[in-house]
C-alpha cells in the first residue's frame, strides 16, 4: 500500500506542475496536435532509474525480516500516437530487482539477499489526462536473466527459478518538452520459484508462493518522429 501511495502522490506532484505550465510559450499543448501524424505521441527515447523491490504472495508469512531492496532499471521506449491523446508505448527495460529476508525453513535461518535481473517488455496504453501528464497501464512480460545470492551468481534452473514473468504495470508520466519523469508499480503475477521438486530441499513448497512487486521511479529523453 505505501508503494500505490507513492504512485498517487507522484501523480498529484505531477499534475500541479502541469497547470502550472499552462500558457507558457514554446510548450505545445495535446490540443494543438489535431491529427495523429502530427501528434507529439509519436517517436522513441531513452529512459531508466531507481527501483524498489520487495515480494508477495500466499508465503510471504513463512518469510521473516523482510525488505525492500533498492536498485536500478534502464532501457529504451517506442510510442505510437492513436490521437492527440491517446497512445501504444513498448519498452524493453534491464530491471535488476529482488529481495532480502530470512527463514525457519531455511539450512541457513540469516536474512540473506536475492538479486533477480529481468528484461521486461511492457506494452501500455498512454492517456493524456491533463496537458503534459499521462497515466500508463498495460501488460508486462519479463525474462530473467541473472540471479545471485548473497552476491554469488547461481544457476536459475538449479536453484529452481522461474525464468519467465508476466504481469501489469500502472504508472502516471509527466513531461516538458522532449524531458520525462514519472513513477510506476509492476505486479508480478507468475511465481519467482517454480512448483517445489521432489529433489527441492525440506519445506521448499513452503517458500515457493512468492511473486515480485516493484515500484521504479524514472527520468527520460524523447526524440520525436
Amino acid at each position: 500500500m505505501k508503494k500505490i501511495a507513492l504512485l498517487f502522490s507522484l501523480c498529484g506532484l505531477l499534475s500541479i506542475g502541469a497547470h502550472a505550465q499552462h500558457g507558457v510559450e514554446g510548450i505545445r499543448k495535446s490540443t494543438d496536435y489535431q491529427t495523429t501524424p502530427e501528434s507529439r505521441n509519436n517517436g522513441f527515447g531513452i529512459k531508466g532509474g531507481w527501483s524498489s523491490s520487495d515480494f508477495r504472495g500466499d508465503d510471504k508469512g513463512n518469510y521473516t525480516n523482510d525488505a525492500n531492496r533498492q536498485n536500478f532499471h534502464a532501457g529504451f521506449y517506442y510510442q505510437f500516437g492513436l490521437s492527440p491523446k491517446a497512445s501504444i508505448q513498448s519498452e524493453a527495460l534491464y530491471s535488476r530487482q529482488g529481495f532480502k529476508a530470512a527463514s525457519t525453513y531455511r539450512a541457513n535461518t540469516a536474512t540473506y539477499e536475492t538479486q533477480l535481473d529481468y528484461l521486461q517488455v511492457p506494452v501500455m496504453f498512454v492517456y493524456n489526462f491533463v496537458d503534459n501528464v499521462s497515466i500508463h497501464v498495460g501488460p508486462q512480460v519479463s525474462l530473467l536473466v541473472n540471479v545471485k545470492e548473497n552476491k554469488k551468481a547461481v544457476n536459475i534452473a538449479d536453484k529452481n527459478y522461474n525464468s519467465l514473468d508476466y504481469g501489469g504495470v500502472f504508472g502516471v508520466e509527466g513531461r516538458v518538452g522532449p524531458a520525462r519523469v514519472g513513477g510506476r508499480y509492476v505486479l508480478g503475477l507468475a511465481d519467482i520459484y517454480n512448483d517445489a521438486k521432489s529433489d527441492s530441499p525440506a519445506n521448499f513448497d513452503k517458500l515457493d508462493n512468492i511473486k515480485n512487486g516493484v515500484i521504479q521511479v524514472y527520468v527520460g529523453i524523447g526524440f520525436s518522429q
